[in-house]
């Protein structure tokens, strides 16, 4: 510990012996021998992490205009800041060894910090806890015993309470949407031989007028939220900027109308063979029944209390199945064909703002994604025009933006009438915390969602400035919902809020724009062929047009399961092929000397098996096949044309190519990084792609 005077003393004392010195002077004591050169007094302090070494610390004098050596040094796990107090003449005050100059009387303080640990977190410890209950994680925030609520709520009268406590604070999104899960097996369910009305599209398609959105955000949502009719969000800029009039028509074309959704129900009820009796629907003799897997802990279980109670009126016999996600998971997420439910009560976080929304109607209503999320897509049936123009806007390989366009109405005009699930609502939401916590939240996803809350994540102290270290306490919904396996691992936003935390990535999602940030890559070129409406922000990557793009016959363009081995562009593409984009990424010359999050060092293996990992799933001959991701990885080959990793280049750790017919209308989502993380939803990627992770899951 240091002891030191006050700076203001100091600087008080010097001012006052030069006041003394010119009274003397007028007052005539001074002797008639020549005047000595002016002298000014220094006084150098230091805070606690570091000293002065030159010219030391504590008082000095020099004459007039003497320019004086100032060196700053740290002290182990600290690092100097920057000169403060009179620092008028300091040359450069943010640096440790710098000059004053002495033409006046001056005191100053080499400032010092903590070193920040810029590669790595905040915080020494993250405890994840399962609070289902907002209102008990409200009440554990205010006793002290939790940090941050991690997920969105939505309760306006919780919202005030936080709003009112001076140790709380929230921070606020619009990535929630809720919406009603259809099972569309049918007209009677195998194992049971129960009639399924959700069979019939029109019969589904006939919920849009059923229900009433605006009742749903006023009196459920407590005014947070708006209505939403389809899979683009009311936010969004394909549903505000590029096709306004086609939602606005599907708007008036769905809205609430009683009486026409009962019609139709009739309709498909009586070409089932059911039976209307009394008001009520009767098949082979008995009540037609309705299960209902209600969420509980939210809006959502009035949003299902309201929608069985419509159903009620129409005549049918509604069974209320109420329950977590934990609890109901296992009876949507399994097999359809068991007739275990026929409508649940969904709800989905946009991680991240959505630049391009294209790919959410093969998303939600075709089996293309039913490699990751199971049973119900696979029974996904489409009319096949719908499915082709929805393959393409997931593939993001259209011609151009008329083409776009073209898919783009044909979407959503035929989704609506599909309806394997309809949107209900895009609800604001807030994430409460201690007022001393600070941690990033996209606009879209929130904390629970953000992709860069396990890197910011920090406190601070009284003044605001941020705390190195420490324990955070945080809250999901639920925890383990499923596998934390990279091969078919969960996708519950509860479990994905920590394993996020523990991956990285080559690139991140800007929290505000929904753009992308370099994080392990160091910059990124890319190449698109002339014609595509591909548009460029930032400068971390360089954009050029080309009028032909082709691949190169070494690069690797499928992988062969039976003999371990990747087959070449030359073998897949004996004459030879293009591509739309070319996109290479260059990682620092010290990618492989970096630890990570568990003090491991990347390699290049690390890139090679998880690459190999991307296509093994899908081939017959792998020991890790699944049918369940052929779809999704089919869907895929159809825009993959190569990669190329390249180690020979003494600037680089790594450079690599890609190639592909997939494009995005903005130049920095376009760029592929191959960075180890899982996943076909993405630059980011959804799971840790790790050698020594991937092979855990692959043994298991």
């Amino acid at each position: 510990m240091k002891t030191m005077l006050s700076t203001a003393r100091h600087h008080y004392l010097a001012r006052a012996s030069t006041f003394v010195i010119a009274v003397a002077l007028i007052a005539g004591t001074v002797a008639c021998s020549p005047s000595p050169a002016a002298q000014h007094q220094l006084i150098v302090s230091s805070t606690e992490g570091g000293l002065v070494t030159a010219p030391g610390e504590g008082i000095f004098a020099y004459d007039e205009a003497t320019v004086v050596n100032l060196v700053a040094e740290a002290e182990e796990g600290h690092e100097f800041v920057e000169w403060t107090g009179d620092v008028s003449t300091i040359a450069d005050v943010n640096a440790a060894t710098t000059i004053i100059t002495m033409d006046d009387n001056w005191s100053i303080t080499a400032k010092f910090q903590e070193t920040l640990r810029h590669m790595g977190a905040w915080l020494d410890e993250v405890i994840i806890t399962a609070e289902p209950s907002p209102a008990e994680a409200i009440l554990k925030l205010r006793l002290d015993q939790l940090d941050v609520c991690g997920y969105g709520l939505t309760d306006s009268v919780l919202y005030t309470e936080v709003m009112a406590d001076p140790n709380l604070t929230s921070m606020s999104s619009i990535g929630l949407h809720n919406e009603f899960t259809f099972n569309p097996v049918g007209p009677t369910f195998p194992a049971t031989g129960k009639l399924n009305p959700f069979s019939v599209p029109e019969f589904r398609e006939a919920m849009h007028w059923l229900i009433d959105r605006d009742y749903i955000v006023g009196e459920i949502m407590g005014g947070l939220g708006v209505p939403r009719y389809c899979a683009i969000s009311t936010a969004g800029g394909d549903g505000t900027q590029r096709f306004p009039d086609v939602v606005a028509e599907i708007e008036a074309k769905y809205a609430h109308s009683p009486t026409k959704a009962a019609e139709v129900i009739t309709t498909v009820m009586g070409d089932l063979g059911a039976v209307l009796e009394d008001g009520k629907w009767t098949y082979n003799g008995e009540q037609v029944q309705i299960i209902g897997l209600i969420r509980i802990g939210d809006e959502r279980k009035d949003m299902g209390d309201y929608f069985a109670t419509l159903l009620e009126e129409q005549g049918f016999a509604v069974t209320r199945q109420y329950g977590t996600a934990h609890d109901l998971a296992p009876f949507w997420t399994g097999d359809p064909n068991r007739g275990v439910f026929h409508f649940y009560t969904g709800g989905w976080l946009s991680t991240v703002i959505p630049r391009d929304e294209g790919g959410n109607f093969a998303f939600f209503y075709t089996n293309l994604v039913a490699g990751i999320f199971g049973q119900l897509w696979q029974v996904y049936e489409n009319d096949l025009a719908f499915y082709e123009a929805a393959e393409i806007l997931y593939n993001r390989s259209c011609a151009s933006m008329e083409e776009r366009a073209e898919l783009f109405e044909t979407c959503l005009q035929r989704h609506m009438e599909e309806a394997q699930r309809i949107f209900l609502v895009d609800g604001s939401s807030f994430t409460p915390m201690r007022a001393d916590v600070r941690v990033a939240a996209d606009k879209y996803g929130g904390v629970y969602g953000s992709w860069m809350w396990a890197l910011t994540a920090h406190f601070v102290d009284e003044t605001g400035d941020p705390i190195v270290g420490g324990t955070m306490r945080m809250a999901t919904t639920d925890l383990l919902m499923g596998a934390w396996n990279p091969i078919a691992g969960s996708l519950w936003a509860s479990d994905q809020f920590p394993i996020r935390a523990m991956g990285d990535r080559g690139i991140q999602p800007d929290t505000r724009t929904g753009l992308r940030w370099p994080s392990r890559i160091e910059r990124a070129e890319l190449y698109v062929e002339e014609g595509v409406p591909v548009d460029i922000t930032h400068d971390w990557l360089s954009l050029e047009l080309l009028p032909e793009i082709v691949v190169p016959p070494d690069a690797w363009a499928d992988w062969d399961a039976e003999e371990q081995r990747f087959v070449t562009v030359a073998e897949r593409f004996p004459q030879g092929t293009t591509a739309r984009t070319k996109s290479v990424v260059y990682y620092p010359s010290d990618i492989f000397e970096i630890p990570l999050h568990d003090g491991s060092t990347l390699s290049v293996g690390d890139f090679i098996l998880c690459t190999i990992f991307k296509f093994d799933r899908a081939k017959i001959g792998s020991d890790i096949y699944d049918e369940g991701y052929v779809a999704q990885f089919d869907n895929f080959m159809g825009t993959f044309k190569g990669v190329k990793f390249i180690t020979d280049d003494l600037n680089y750790g790594l450079i690599v190519e890609y190639y592909s017919d997939q494009w995005q209308l903005d130049a920095e989502l376009s760029v592929t990084t191959m960075f180890p993380a899982n996943g076909f939803l993405g630059d980011v990627g959804l799971w840790t792609g790790f050698w020594h992770m991937i092979t855990v899951g692959w043994l298991a």
